[in-house]
Order: C-alpha cells, then sequence, then structure tokens
C-alpha cells in the first residue's frame, strides 16, 4: 500500500503519491574492474634432433622426445624454446659429428608437442648452409611454428609477434659471434643468423616496445658447461633489460646456468639441455623449464620445473625432492 506525505503549499494540505517507475533499477550494481588478463609462457633449453635423438625418432616416432613433456608444454598459451638442428633433408648423422639435421618430419613433431615460437640463432642451425637454413625456415612456417633470429639481414634482426589472449608478445634471437664462424651471420643477400651487437639489439627492443606488451630476448651466447654466465652473457642480457626487455632467455651452455632479478626483470643465462644426447655427465643431462605467468604489465610469477634427460633423448620432469633441489641451487649465484 503506498503511504501518502501530506505537504503543505501555500497554505493548502495536499495528499502526494511517492513516484514510482518501472526504469528505476531495484539495487545499485556495483562496479568490478575486470581483472587484467593472464598469459602463460613455457619456455625450455637446448633442443638437438640429430645423431642418437634421431635414431630413436626414427626407431620410436618422432614425438618420442617430446612424450613425457607434451601435456606440459601444451598447458601454456605459448611455448618457445631454442632450436639447434637445422630441419632439412639428407644423411643419417653419426654419433660425436657436430653438423646436425633434422628430417622434415620434425617440424609437425614440434608443433605437436606445443611449440609455438623457436630460436633459430645458434651455432647449429647454418650446420647444412644457407640451402639448410632457408629449409628450415620453409618447413616451420609450413608447421605454424614462427621462428626469429635467421634469415636474411632483415628478418633475422627483426623482431616476430604473437598475440595471446590480448596481450602481444615479441621475440627477438641473437646469437653470439664468439662461438659460430663469420659466414653464420645475416646479410642482405646470405641467409644466416642473427648476431649479439649490443646497439642493433637495443634499437630492435624499442622498435618491438612501441608495438608490443612484452618483449622477450632470446641469447645463445656462454662458456659451454660453466655453471655461471660470463661478461659477454651478463653485458648483453643486461643492456637488453636497459632498452625495455620484460626477459631475458639464455641458451648454449648445455648446463643450467645462475638466473638474476636485474632492474625487477628476469635473467636466465641458460636452461641447459632439453633435448639432446650429451648422457656423459649429470649436469648436460638435466634442463630447467620455466612457466611464467605476464600480464601487459610484465611478470607475474615464475615457476621452475627441472627435467632429466633419459636414452639419449627424452626429458621427464625430476620428481626427487633432492634432485630439484640441486638444479634449482644452481638459479643462485655463489656469494
Amino acid at each position: 500500500m503506498l503511504r501518502f506525505v501530506p505537504l503543505l503549499i501555500l497554505g493548502v494540505f495536499l495528499a502526494i503519491a511517492p513516484v514510482t517507475s518501472p526504469e528505476l533499477p531495484a539495487r545499485l550494481i556495483k562496479y568490478v574492474r575486470p581483472e587484467p588478463a593472464e598469459v602463460t609462457l613455457v619456455a625450455v633449453g637446448d633442443m638437438m634432433l640429430s645423431r642418437a635423438v634421431a635414431t630413436r625418432m626414427h626407431r620410436y616416432g618422432y614425438e618420442y622426445p617430446f612424450a613425457s613433456t607434451t601435456d606440459f608444454i601444451r598447458s601454456a598459451d605459448i611455448a618457445f624454446g631454442n632450436l639447434e638442428t637445422p630441419i632439412t633433408p639428407g644423411p643419417e648423422v653419426l654419433p660425436f659429428e657436430m653438423s646436425f639435421r633434422a628430417d622434415p618430419e620434425s617440424a609437425a613433431a614440434l608443433r605437436d608437442a606445443g611449440f609455438d615460437v623457436l630460436s633459430l640463432a645458434n651455432n647449429h642451425t647454418p650446420n647444412f648452409g644457407e640451402m639448410g637454413l632457408q629449409d628450415t625456415l620453409r618447413y616451420l612456417d609450413e608447421a605454424g611454428i614462427v621462428h626469429a633470429g635467421a634469415g636474411t639481414d632483415f628478418e633475422a634482426n627483426q623482431a616476430r609477434f604473437i598475440e595471446a589472449r590480448g596481450v602481444r608478445f615479441a621475440f627477438l634471437a641473437y646469437n653470439d659471434d664468439d662461438v659460430v664462424p663469420a659466414s653464420y651471420e645475416a646479410t642482405d643477400t646470405r641467409v644466416g643468423t642473427a648476431f649479439m651487437h649490443i646497439e642493433r639489439m637495443q634499437h630492435a627492443v624499442q622498435e618491438a616496445n612501441s608495438i608490443a606488451d612484452i618483449v622477450i630476448v632470446s641469447m645463445h651466447a656462454g662458456d659451454e658447461y660453466e655453471p655461471l654466465p660470463n661478461d659477454s652473457q651478463v653485458a648483453f642480457a643486461h643492456a637488453a633489460i636497459d632498452a625495455g626487455a620484460e626477459m631475458v632467455i639464455g641458451h648454449h651452455p648445455h648446463v643450467v646456468q645462475t638466473m638474476e632479478i636485474y632492474k625487477g626483470k628476469h635473467i636466465f643465462y641458460s636452461l641447459g639441455n632439453f633435448v639432446f644426447d650429451q648422457m656423459w655427465s649429470r649436469e648436460t643431462r638435466e634442463g630447467l623449464l620455466i612457466k611464467a605467468v605476464f600480464t601487459k604489465d610484465g611478470v607475474k610469477n615464475v615457476t621452475f620445473h627441472p627435467v632429466l634427460i633419459e636414452d639419449y633423448a627424452q626429458p621427464r620432469f625430476m620428481e626427487d625432492r633432492e634432485d630439484i633441489k640441486r638444479v634449482l641451487d644452481r638459479l643462485i649465484a655463489p656469494r
């Protein structure tokens, strides 16, 4: 029942009913700011799909190296790694040979394992010359896998972009000219890899930052089998962060090296091996996968997932706590 309210107007009492309207909201609706989109990135270490690894891929199937880690890799919005093998037809590569080659079927295996973007800027992708590297670019393109750090001079030194959940990522990849011949560098007329020229890298990072939300730089550098980064690694990684990179991911030493938080950004100097046939030491059998959660503002958190390579080809996640601790301890530089 409506309640009438007496109102005195010019000395006359009037009965006025309160205004009601079906258009008025029955209750106030509280505005809640939406949470920023979160994107997960998985990054792995060196992948070599030749020699003993190729032998097992022929025997058990091309997916064999990734059988134990595919679900984890696929769980990420973006998966990144360093492909240390050209993909090109050719003869079998024997044990202890240092010129690597993977079969064309390997590209589909990498795609099916969940990889979205690969660095090609390393000391092995040009092992079979320009034709081998051109084949690699073509097979990865056909598989729908983005690649960074290789091609002609312009292509190798330009960022490659991937967008996930509305967050745009830029990937740049570089090869240390101290560990490769000069002929491995990309030029205007020769397909090759991007070399670690700091000023040019910084310009590319700044340019990518004008287009992308997150810039990630990969560097293939360092002293093999050494637990600590050298001065060249540190200088290049710091310069990348100074230029605006959100994260630097390193490869090449074949063992897990230290990580660093520099100006609030993560630097992983080496993630060690992921798929490799270096079974001759515990350290070369061990690798580290990282899973990072990003928003447009940067890294929200990072988790670490050590693996152990078995049967010359297949990484499996470690389960023993002491084994895990031993790998993670290597991320902390000695005082």
